[in-house]
């Protein structure tokens, strides 16, 4: 609709059949003019030949003047005289609008839109409504521009083929502008003008959150009255899923789309990684070796190189994953000896590794191959640091992973990401007084930092000692991060621990839902089972040991209670 004008490098030459001598002297002079550092009195010459010859190329020339001059009414009167001059031109009248909107002069641009629209073809108008979408967005006064657009676009919101792409650039406009309930009408309406388009359903899908109940269902009503609807749209909403931890029904989407288009690969991989997430292991190795065949085959050649061996490399990895969890370790670094990506994949495989041979009991072999590792960078020595730390945390080998930090800490003592590493690994020593000492410190150099305040309030809560202190430590960290589901666990157990268990069943309900990690569920668990709901709280732990088995609080908690779920 309103692409931007092109600055020419040369003179605009016209046909020497149209010039006269005075002309061709005036676009010269116009052209002399303009570069001599007199755009003003150049833009008035080749304006002015422009309407003699009648013709475009020095009309869109003297706009072009006008921009470069900064004179964006000056550009506007030259786009409005070609116009006048030549109405059956389509690009005079977009690079009016392209003006019109720089301007800010939105609610000028209602009758050129209109005509705009109405001189597109059906087969061109999505992409027409896509650069109305993206160039209105930009207007100051963003309500305005949703209004005017509505405006324009009048008719087609009215008509079956055209309502429904029509109410969803509505609908994107109005969300741009912060109306988020007037752009779910809007999808609603175009879907109920057009049940057959995917735009409504695309715009609802990026409003899919709690506070929208009636986003969703825009989407699914799409997806169910379409069965041949694009796969791109089922994959996109079964992210959405995945991001609202709606595994069991990202999955369903997810397997509709492997069902129906089993040729797609990308499926197959988010298929199989959720199918992982739920522990069925054998199904998630057939979808993710699905993936990789699909991948390599000839069909995919057109695919981003670089895309697809990225995808490739998480496969391995996920399949390494598998491996060691059936304690196959020789397995799992078969699938990593695949991994044939950039640095930062080739990284990856040598952490996961030295992970591999850790487990087995090789924890010197493992810091060696993690000591190997390059460092290009400054972070990279960080990064290579913290692995072999995290190394000899996951062997318990706390002592020895306290004091590299304690080294490092004396090196670098600003460094908040090693004070806070410090105090969880001062933590699980038991030596209290050192984690209280860090976690200030790490308070005083980073006042900003949630997971200090959670920390220290979780460790006064976990060992009911100063509860009031840990109930305003834990309020801070909520403060800081409000949708953090592993504070607000924090917060419901401080609540248990003294003694509002109502607030604290409401708190840790709520926090598992958003995210059933099993920490989370010994505590939920635990305030139920305190309370009389054994039944629940079991159900509880059930779906805990499910997701992590081997977790220390669910464990801790089971034996303290005598629990066997």
């Amino acid at each position: 609709m309103v692409a931007a004008a092109k600055p020419a490098a040369e003179a605009v030459v016209v046909e020497p059949s149209a010039l006269t001598a005075d002309l061709f002297y005036e676009i010269l002079m116009g052209e002399l003019t303009t570069r001599s550092g007199d755009p003003g009195s150049g833009y008035a010459l080749v304006l002015d030949a422009a309407r003699r010859l009648r013709d475009g190329k020095l009309f869109q020339r003297a706009v072009e003047i006008a921009l470069q001059s900064r004179s964006g009414d000056a550009a506007l009167a030259a786009a409005r005289a070609w116009q006048e001059t030549l109405p059956a031109s389509r690009e005079a009248r977009r690079i009016e609008l392209q003006i019109l909107i720089a301007l800010n002069r939105i609610s000028e641009t209602v009758e050129p839109l209109r005509a705009e629209v109405a001189a597109t073809s059906q087969i061109e108008r999505p992409l027409l409504m896509a650069v109305i979408a993206r160039n209105y967005s930009r207007a100051t006064d963003k309500k305005l521009a949703a209004s005017v657009v509505e405006q324009a676009l009048s008719d087609e919101l009215k008509n079956p083929a055209t309502g429904g792409l029509a109410w969803a650039t509505v609908g994107r406009l109005r969300l741009n502008a912060g109306d988020a309930s007037g752009a779910l009408e809007a999808a609603r309406k175009g879907q109920e003008i057009d049940p057959a388009s995917d735009a409504p359903a695309v715009l609802a899908l990026e409003m899919i959150d709690p506070g929208q109940p009636l986003a969703e269902p825009i989407v699914t009503r799409y997806l169910s009255n379409n069965p041949k609807a694009a796969p791109d749209l089922r994959i996109a909403y079964g992210r959405v899923l995945v991001e609202n931890r709606r595994y069991s029904d990202a999955t369903t989407q997810l397997q509709a789309v492997t069902s129906s288009r089993p040729e797609l690969a990308e499926p197959w991989l988010l298929l199989g990684s959720l199918q992982m997430q739920a522990k069925q292991d054998a199904a998630a190795e057939t979808s993710i070796k699905r993936f990789i065949e699909l991948s390599n085959s000839p069909s995919n050649k057109d695919t981003d190189a670089s895309d697809r061996k990225r995808g490739v490399s998480q496969a391995y990895f996920a399949l390494s994953q598998l491996a060691e969890r059936r304690k196959d370790y020789a397995g799992a670094e078969r699938w990593l000896s695949r991994i044939d990506g950039g640095a930062e994949e080739i990284v990856a495989a040598q952490t996961r590794r030295a992970a591999l041979l850790a487990r087995q009991g090789k924890l010197p072999q493992a810091r060696e191959v993690i000591r190997a590792l390059p460092e290009r960078t400054a972070e990279d020595k960080k990064q290579k640091f913290l692995a072999e730390v995290q190394l000899l945390r996951d062997a318990k080998q706390y002592q020895a992973a306290y004091d590299m930090l304690a080294q490092a800490s004396v090196a670098s003592p600003e460094d908040s990401d090693l004070v806070y590493d410090q105090a969880m690994v001062a933590e699980k020593l038991n030596r209290l007084d050192d984690m209280e000492r860090l976690l200030r410190r790490l308070i005083e150099l980073k006042p900003e930092s949630q997971n200090a305040y959670n920390a220290l309030g979780y460790s006064f809560a976990d060992r009911k000692i100063r509860l009031d202190e840990a109930h305003t430590l834990i309020k801070k960290a909520v403060q800081l991060a409000p949708d953090d589901p592993f504070i607000a666990d924090s917060l419901g157990w401080v609540e248990f621990r003294l003694g509002n268990t109502d607030e604290a069943i409401r708190i840790l309900e709520a926090a598992y839902k958003t995210r059933p990690d099993p920490e989370i569920g010994a505590h939920y668990g635990e305030v139920l089972w305190a309370t009389g709901q054994k039944d629940r709280a079991v159900t509880i732990w059930k779906e805990a040991l499910l997701s992590d088995a081997e977790n220390e609080t669910l464990q801790e908690t089971l034996k303290r209670l005598r629990v066997k779920p």
